[in-house]
């Protein structure tokens, strides 16, 4: 039989999105099962997260003792010193302080399970939240034209032939830029709406069907009759558990918010062995151009919304930590000096945050230096000094085991930065 890869490359048709939403039948009974299903041997999973909107680095792990910071930031700047009115930065190193609204990663960091990544972002200087997203999702920041994103790369990198159609999963609305191209790879956002686009030979065509055995009785195309079989035969496999309530281990509790339900979804997927490898999922509202906030607000909101997000994930992985390895991104960080309106405009560098039982943790890795004019790139931003996709390779060579980067990341020939401790 044609393998499902093979099905997309020679049959020029693509599973561009599947959009689920609530929860239907299938999804729910089969997640919500006590037991794993089983269906294909257990592997290593990485997990990305985008912050959409470029998140101010420096306000969520600050370089608090930097004088320069303090004079760019008057309303914004916040302190590690304790006993003032306001709740302090999470003191990590001396040097650096946690958002307090992020107090959950506190733990994890000083257990040496998280690791810090500052001043981290593209060679490319562009401002654009769209070029910068393109290209940090392509993993080619100086080529527009790239068809592929880092992440489909990496899936085919895996070298399992589309034996899954769950190996690589975004739990968004539609197929993020990341997962563009020709492994296999799934969006899931909306669990009760299919949508099934078709691309490639048939440009411009859509079929759309309520569900995959809709597409697969409408269909005339014996090809898609043959090697479609391995998507239907694992919904089917999936039908099978009649239990209806998820309850996430270890008394997991997750925000009742995108990001939330979205990792709430991957951890179900984790656990029901169907074979995913690399999962993908989003948070918006990071482009804080006003009213930003300090201890309060719209940004400690997000931070707060993340980091208890990916803290109920990864409780709810219990056993299972070892399998997976958490890691945000976002296209860029915000300017050092505040603007008349009480928020940060587009800047350049920021900080990422990556969990796991085999990173380098309890570190803030990466150069920050002092924040004086002549340190700041076009002398008035948080200066790129770790290429992202220094940290990018590093996580998915070592957790995955993927060590070919000159496929992963093609444009780069760089170092990485010890990240991953194993």
């Amino acid at each position: 039989m044609t393998s499902r890869r093979g099905f997309i490359k020679s049959g020029g048709l693509a599973l561009f999105g599947i959009g689920l939403g609530g929860v239907p039948g299938f999804l729910i009974d089969a997640v919500a099962g006590t037991k794993p299903l089983g269906l294909f041997q257990r592997k290593k999973i990485m997990v990305c997260i985008f912050q959409r909107g470029a998140m101010d680095g420096l306000m969520a792990v600050t370089p608090f003792t930097d004088q320069y910071l303090k004079a760019a930031r008057p309303t914004l700047f916040m302190s590690a010193a304790k006993g003032g009115k306001n709740k302090p930065l999470i003191d990590l190193d001396g040097r650096f302080g946690l958002h307090p609204s992020m107090a959950g990663f506190e733990q994890v960091f000083r257990d040496k399970r998280m690791a810090i990544v500052h001043g981290i972002g593209s060679p490319n200087s562009t401002r654009s939240h769209f070029d910068a997203q393109d290209f940090m999702e392509s993993g080619t920041p100086f080529r527009k034209g790239t068809e592929s994103g880092w992440l489909n790369r990496a899936v085919g990198l895996l070298g399992h032939d589309g034996a899954t159609p769950f190996q690589g999963v975004s739990l968004t609305s539609s197929l993020p830029r990341s997962f563009y191209g020709d492994n296999p790879a799934v969006a899931i956002g909306n669990l009760q709406d299919f949508n099934i686009q078709m691309r490639g030979n048939l440009k411009g065509a859509n079929m759309a069907a309520k569900s995959f055995e809709d597409l697969y009785d409408q269909t005339s195309s014996g090809l898609l009759k043959e090697t479609g079989k391995e998507s239907f035969d694992a919904i089917r496999m999936l039908q099978k558990t009649d239990v209806r309530n998820y309850k996430p281990s270890n008394n997991a509790v997750y925000p009742s918010t995108s990001l939330g339900n979205s990792l709430k979804q991957i951890a179900q997927l984790i656990k029901m062995d169907v074979g995913m490898e690399v999962a993908f999922a989003e948070s918006g509202g990071w482009d804080t151009h006003f009213n930003q906030g300090a201890e309060t607000g719209i940004f400690a909101r997000n931070v707060n919304d993340l980091s208890e997000s990916i803290m109920a994930f990864w409780a709810d992985m219990g056993t299972l930590q070892d399998d997976v390895t958490v890691m945000t991104m976002t296209e860029f960080g915000r300017t050092v000096k505040q603007n008349g309106t009480g928020g940060t405009d587009h800047g350049r560098g920021s900080c990422n945050f990556i969990l796991g039982n085999g990173v380098s943790g309890g570190q803030v890795h990466g150069l920050v230096n002092p924040l004086s004019i002549e340190n700041l790139e076009d002398g008035r931003d948080l200066a790129v000094t770790t290429d992202f996709r220094s940290v990018f390779s590093e996580v998915a060579d070592k957790h995955l085991g993927i060590h070919n980067d000159k496929v992963l990341f093609p444009e780069w020939n760089g170092k990485t930065i010890g990240v991953m401790a194993i």
